[in-house]
């Protein structure tokens, strides 16, 4: 690790690089806020427009023909963007490398349970994986490109109980049934 430096913590332990990052205090570095968007290129931004917008609900902020379409939840300038990919771009695949799946939150299981309802219109009953994964309910479904999306709510009151949920060594994840 010659490109590290060595550094004594505030504790007075040495640490070398990426393998002892676990030792750090969160303290003692930048963090991040959140993910602020996320931007994928799609084959056919018209098609993929639509389907986000009709099926999942997003508003356009900005269409940029030949370009892109920029979407947003309603309360920022854009959550998602969609930009058109070069002819001949690579197929999106199961397991490859890249994004494995964006997930957006819902308000509630209410709205959850009408994401599934309304999801039966355009998806086939085994194209929908629903997970209790205990601190969040989830939906899974693919893009037209064959990206990843979970729809999900929050199973925890707080932030903290969820953190807490996720950590939990017992936890463990099972199907969802809708009522």
């Amino acid at each position: 690790y010659s490109e590290y430096q060595l550094t004594i913590s505030d504790a007075g332990t040495p640490f070398f690089g990426p393998h002892d990052w676990g030792r750090i205090r969160r303290t003692d570095m930048a963090k991040p806020k959140r993910i602020g968007h996320l931007v994928i290129n799609v084959k056919d931004v018209d098609a993929s427009t639509k389907f986000y917008t009709e099926v999942l609900g997003f508003e356009i902020s900005l269409e940029r023909p030949g370009f892109g379409t920029f979407l947003t939840c309603g309360s920022i300038h854009h959550d998602l963007a969609l930009f058109q990919a070069p002819e001949g771009a690579a197929e999106v695949t199961d397991g490859g490398l890249g994004l494995n799946h964006m997930a957006i939150q819902v308000e509630d299981y209410a709205e959850l349970t009408d994401y599934y309802n309304k999801l039966q219109q355009y998806f086939e009953k085994s194209e929908l994986r629903t997970t209790d994964h205990s601190m969040t309910k989830s939906i899974y479904i693919k893009d037209p490109d064959g990206n990843g999306i979970e729809l999900f709510c929050n199973s925890q009151d707080t932030a903290k109980d969820g953190l807490a949920e996720m950590r939990n060594p017992d936890r463990t994840n099972k199907e969802l049934v809708f009522d």
